[in-house]
């Protein structure tokens, strides 16, 4: 007689999505740190790794984890920018809540528990942004030109789009599964700027939003802020021509459910 059907693997209460790009000297760290993490919290998780079309050894490093743990997943691709590897990590894992986190750990993974504490409450939030600004953040060696573009580019994003939000870029972001799927589905902006246009798109469907503030350790360079940035703000730009010509749908104020053509 044939063996009966297997049950199928249950879901993850959390997916970890980490977009990497030539980390090659921190994805095994960032993998080992946060495999201790999630298994002190006690409940079903995945990682979930996309490999940006690297061109040194991240996808090797994150294979072996992998092949190690069944738990860990390695998406390979083409380079693609950090939006878009997000976008389809975020889309590939099957996580109740999906984590994003940088390969590089900027924040300690034990900051996790204040995500986790946030959506425990009544009523949970659908996303909660991980912020340098808000109330218990902390910095830590973070570059000055790094930080100063960061402030100069947030206060353009608060003016032209997102008044109220005080961090649209820390790479530390947790959406419910509901969430996830309605809006990474229709994300376009792949470069710096994604997370902006996200929280646009989640604003104007009428998801709560909240932020938390976290620990941030700069890294000793600042590729990211310069060489990264600078093509961000013309895509702040073309966000908030989009937004005015209704490519969003209509704006409703955060905290009112989303309407069903929203």
């Amino acid at each position: 007689m044939p063996d009966p059907p297997s049950e199928p693997a249950p879901l993850p209460g959390l997916s970890v999505v980490v977009p990497a790009f030539n980390e090659e000297g921190s994805i095994g760290r960032c993998l080992s740190e946060l495999r201790v993490c999630l298994d002190r919290l006690g409940l079903a998780w995945e990682i979930v790794v996309v490999d940006d079309g690297s061109n040194d050894g991240t996808g090797a490093v994150a294979g072996q984890h992998a092949e190690a743990d069944p738990r860990i997943r390695v998406l390979r691709g083409g380079r693609a920018g950090k939006g878009a590897a997000v976008r389809r990590g975020m889309l590939e894992a099957r996580g109740l809540w999906r984590f994003m986190a940088d390969a590089d750990l900027a924040m300690p993974p034990d900051n996790l528990d204040r995500f986790l504490h946030v959506v425990s409450s009544t009523p949970s939030p659908d996303i909660v942004i991980g912020s340098r600004e808000a109330p218990g953040s902390q910095r830590v060696g973070e570059h000055w030109l790094r930080y100063s573009i960061g402030r100069v580019f947030n206060a353009y994003v608060r003016l032209l789009l997102l008044p109220g939000i005080m961090d649209t870029q820390c790479g530390f972001k947790l959406f419910s599964a509901t969430a996830a799927e309605a809006l990474f589905r229709r994300l376009t902006v792949e470069g710096f700027a994604f997370d902006v246009e996200l929280l646009v798109m989640a604003r104007r469907a009428g998801y709560e939003i909240r932020e938390v503030g976290i620990e941030w350790n700069g890294r000793a360079d600042s590729r990211v802020a310069v060489s990264r940035g600078a093509g961000a703000f013309g895509d702040v730009l073309r966000i908030r021509w989009n937004a005015w010509a209704g490519r969003y749908g209509r704006s409703v104020p955060e905290g009112v459910p989303p309407a069903p053509d929203a």
